[in-house]
């Protein structure tokens, strides 16, 4: 008589799920956070060259707040597939079955990258 070997699912493996979950969140945050202090100085930066010389300032480059609102739709992403991931392993820990996916992570890695790039190319130019 053969006995089923599957390895035991323990509270500690769901609590890893969360905190691993959390850092997802936390990720999300921080990266839409970025996006919005992006933004929101892009605008200051109009206001005080308002106040200072009496019209706007009307940059040749104007992509701060592209830029701002790409970084806060990545974060968006980032807390979705935080969530997707969390729900899958969650369900593979209540069958007793892993299978690791990385698809998602690489389309996020490639959207940090590239945004990295062009705040990259915009930012060069000002130094």
């Amino acid at each position: 008589m053969e006995e089923n070997h599957k390895p035991k699912i323990s509270a500690s493996d769901h609590l890893a799920n969360e905190r691993t979950f959390l850092a997802w969140i936390r990720t999300a945050i921080a990266l839409m956070g970025f996006g919005f202090v992006v933004v929101k100085f892009s605008l200051f930066v109009r206001q005080l060259s308002l106040v200072v010389t009496g019209h706007p300032v009307i940059a040749a480059r104007g992509f701060s707040g592209l830029i701002g609102m790409g970084m806060v739709a990545i974060g968006a992403l980032t807390a979705l597939i935080g969530y997707l991931r969390y729900q899958r392993i969650e369900k593979q820990l209540l069958s007793q079955t892993f299978y690791p996916k990385s698809k998602l992570l690489l389309v996020l890695t490639i959207g940090i990258i590239m945004s990295s790039l062009l705040l990259l190319y915009y930012l060069l130019p000002n130094l």
